[in-house]
């Protein structure tokens, strides 16, 4: 099933039809799918009983269990409603099968697309991303000013070092009290560029690599792809993501748990988490592999739009599991070789013996049954 056609059975399902159940049962097939929030959320919103906020309280919930609701339980609840699967495409003797090109991990497909928040809270998406990475006692780095640099003709704004004296309870409490002001806790930013954040915490002396305290994330981003594309294949690989931002600008944020000892094991971690990417065809760029790098900070503005938190707790529970996923799948099998050249070549046939029964070389078995062609006197 590709990525877009459970949204479009969802039409075939009104909510205002559904009992409580259902519509539960509708919510963690989307989850369990791969699919956002705001996807069930704009669905439930034609049914006179929508409360706002209360998908997103519900979706928190959804964690899984031995028996998931899938994709299958949408798929009959569309079916029940006049939903039609297409029917098989038959082929005539001398059609053709081609396989469809396609990663060796992942399939293609139209992607996953992604919404904005309905309901936009920037405090609330930077103390969600500050909660789920981060301890309340760890240094938090992040960047709000910066320098401007053209470049063929075009402005483009970068990062300067910024700060990381502050720790991740004393952002919160201060996010708290702001009444809104983000500029009042980070400092002001130019809309125009947009802010960055570390996702690893750091000793509060400095922002380079010796001053991570924990290897416990890593970035993976690529703009090589549209924007649904490169959601759905983050999801596809069951990515262990801590959280999955917007950019605001070509690329999606997923950051990943890796859960390194040590700097050097972080570096291997991220070496085979890199290689799986681009064989799935997301091309990463290797400059992200520092654990200090800088990622974009969801409820900031970037020209215009919204860098926001897309999901969170998302793909396997760790990159240990992953890692055993990935390997269980990927065989290391040989790819098949072509047998149309020897179709066109085949050995000729040895003369026949009985025309169209037995030919030279051949051997015939003949049977009948139980005492067929026995005479008794």
């Amino acid at each position: 099933m590709d990525n877009t056609s459970l949204i479009k059975m969802l039409e075939y399902i009104d909510p205002a039809s559904c009992d409580y159940q259902e519509w539960v049962n509708v919510g963690m097939a989307l989850k369990h799918e791969g699919y956002s929030v705001n996807d069930w959320d704009s669905w439930s919103r034609s049914d006179s009983r929508y409360h706002s906020g209360e998908c997103e309280r519900k979706w928190q919930g959804f964690n899984g269990n031995a028996q998931p609701v899938t994709a299958g339980t949408i798929v009959q609840m569309a079916k029940e409603r006049g939903y039609s699967p297409h029917e098989f495409k038959a082929y005539d003797w001398d059609g053709e099968i081609v396989a469809e090109e396609s990663s060796p991990l992942v399939n293609g497909g139209e992607g996953i697309p992604i919404t904005e928040p309905a309901q936009w809270d920037p405090v609330k998406e930077i103390v969600t991303y500050l909660e789920t990475l981060f301890e309340a006692g760890e240094n938090v780095g992040y960047v709000t000013q910066t320098w401007k640099t053209e470049k063929d003709g075009k402005t483009k704004y970068l990062p300067t070092k910024g700060c990381c004296d502050r720790t991740a309870g004393e952002l919160i409490k201060r996010l708290g009290e702001c009444n809104g002001d983000i500029g009042a806790v980070f400092g002001d930013y130019k809309e125009e560029a947009g802010a960055w954040i570390r996702f690893n915490p750091l000793d509060g002396k400095g922002v380079k690599n010796e001053n991570v305290t924990d290897y416990r994330y890593a970035l993976v981003e690529s703009d090589s792809m549209p924007i649904e594309q490169q959601n759905a294949v983050m999801r596809e690989l069951e990515l262990p993501i801590a959280v999955l931002v917007y950019s605001g600008g070509k690329s999606v944020h997923a950051i990943v748990k890796i859960d390194a000892p040590n700097y050097d094991e972080y570096r291997r971690r991220v070496d085979f988490l890199y290689k799986v990417c681009k064989e799935s065809g997301l091309d990463i760029d290797k400059q992200n592999r520092n654990p200090s790098r800088l990622s974009r900070m969801p409820g900031i503005m970037r020209n215009g739009k919204k860098q926001f938190i897309i999901d969170k707790n998302i793909g396997k529970e760790s990159f240990s599991e992953w890692k055993d996923y990935i390997e269980s799948i990927n065989d290391d099998l040989p790819d098949p070789e072509s047998l149309s050249a020897e179709w066109d070549n085949l050995p000729e046939l040895a003369p026949p013996l009985i025309d169209g029964v037995l030919r030279q070389g051949h051997k015939m078995l003949i049977a009948g049954p139980s005492k067929a062609g026995k005479s008794y006197a």
